[in-house]
């Protein structure tokens, strides 16, 4: 490649502490993709030296849409700059990066907002309590150190990972590039059978009507749908966001309006809830 120069230990370093700018550029469009990019950019730079085309299509195609969590973005970005330098494809890099914003923003959001902050907040609320305004200052303190140490060894961990693995594993990274794309798929799939919401409130009486009979049947469209493929209305909807999307170019801004309107629109004639 035209000017690369190889990075060092201290350029991961660097980006790993850079982390820390991710959420700087979070927006509703791409969420964290900006961050993302602007994170890697000295890296990137430094990588690709005077190819600036090759810069420039680096940095657009990694603001696409992405969202994990700070502390262990540096094991994302070692990884995914170990697989630039082997000249891996940026197929499979942005397999592996997708695969991992999952699972690490889990981890990370469980260990800082519901372990960590607690911890040092009710220790930090018990000594201003009585008092002592090391409260505060011990807890702004602890936070950060030990969120820094997790950026750095993150970071430096998913460099030694990143360099054993594809030294041992390169012959198969099509492999498991293909298998980090199955478990992204997987979760995209699951999020949208749990986290969309549709159903069909019509309902229609089953048999004849008899007066009589105070246990008349009904038979709504919604159960009969479920027992043909249950969320099929939330992974249609999903298909139809993902083709405007990849095929329409549409914005998430046009996609929010859309939802609206179709939500308003079928909520008042009755179709959808």
């Amino acid at each position: 490649m035209t000017g690369s120069n190889k990075l060092t230990k201290t350029d991961y370093l660097k980006t790993s502490l850079r982390a820390f700018f991710l959420q700087n550029g979070f927006n509703y469009s791409n969420y964290q993709g900006t961050g993302y990019a602007n994170v890697i950019y000295p890296a990137l730079k430094k990588h690709f030296g005077s190819d600036k085309e090759q810069l420039y299509k680096s940095l657009e195609n990694n603001c696409e849409f992405y969202n994990t969590n700070p502390h262990f973005l540096p094991f994302i970005t070692s990884l995914h700059l170990v697989m630039l330098e082997n000249n891996r494809s940026e197929e499979e890099t942005r397999n592996i990066k997708m695969a991992l914003m999952g699972p690490l923003a889990g981890i990370g959001d469980s260990l800082s907002q519901f372990c960590l902050a607690p911890l040092f907040s009710t220790i930090a609320a018990s000594l201003a309590s009585d008092g002592l305004v090391l409260g505060p200052i011990f807890f702004f303190l602890a936070m950060n150190i030990i969120l820094t140490a997790i950026k750095i060894a993150s970071g430096l961990y998913g460099y030694k990972v990143g360099t054993n693995f594809i030294d041992k594993l390169s012959e198969q990274m099509a492999v498991i590039s293909r298998m980090a794309n199955i478990v992204g798929v997987t979760v995209i799939a699951g999020l949208a059978a749990t986290s969309v919401e549709m159903s069909v409130p019509i309902t229609f009486a089953a048999g004849e009507v008899d007066t009589a009979d105070t246990a008349q049947k009904f038979v709504t469209i919604q159960g009969m749908l479920d027992k043909i493929a249950p969320a099929l209305l939330p992974a249609l909807f999903t298909l139809l966001m993902y083709y405007l999307i990849k095929n329409k170019k549409w914005t998430t801004y046009k996609l929010v309006i859309l939802t609206v309107v179709i939500g308003v629109l079928s909520s008042w004639l009755g179709i959808l809830a």
